[in-house]
């Protein structure tokens, strides 16, 4: 997949992110180069190893990859395999009750998503942060 069309997919999943919490009345994410970064890595890791996991053997797990890409308040972290768009990785999220937990996470202010797609399919990683003082969490 070539970039722009792989950056317009997550980008597209950020805005489906923010549409759903907007619709809750919470604060939309804004986008973060580094958890893209982190997220991608990520993607790419798990479609080597042909394994949806958050932590992979011998890898970082994924507080571990967004400190590592300067991201200095990591959240949370969502994994998919198989969706094709945008849309229906989002409503995958949406429909498990610990995915949807972190997109609606409301101490969450960042999101990076991250795209790998090879011959077996589309590999999807969410990575989310914080910004500020951790005692308001």
């Amino acid at each position: 997949m070539r970039e722009p069309a792989r950056k317009a997919l997550e980008d597209r999943v950020v805005s489906l992110v923010n549409v759903e919490r907007s619709r809750r009345g919470l604060a939309v994410l804004g986008a973060d180069e580094r958890l893209r970064r982190s997220a991608r890595r990520h993607s790419t890791d798990m479609a080597r190893c042909r394994t949806l996991a958050h932590r992979l053997p011998g890898e970082p797990d994924p507080f571990e990859r967004m400190l590592a890409e300067g991201f200095e308040e990591p959240g949370g972290e969502n994994v998919a395999f198989g969706q094709e768009t945008a849309v229906r990785v989002a409503e995958a999220w949406m429909r498990s009750a610990p995915h949807r937990a972190n997109v609606l996470h409301p101490g969450f202010t960042r999101i990076g998503v991250g795209l790998w797609v090879d011959a077996t399919g589309h590999w999807w990683t969410q990575n989310f942060g914080y910004d500020g003082d951790p005692v308001d969490r």
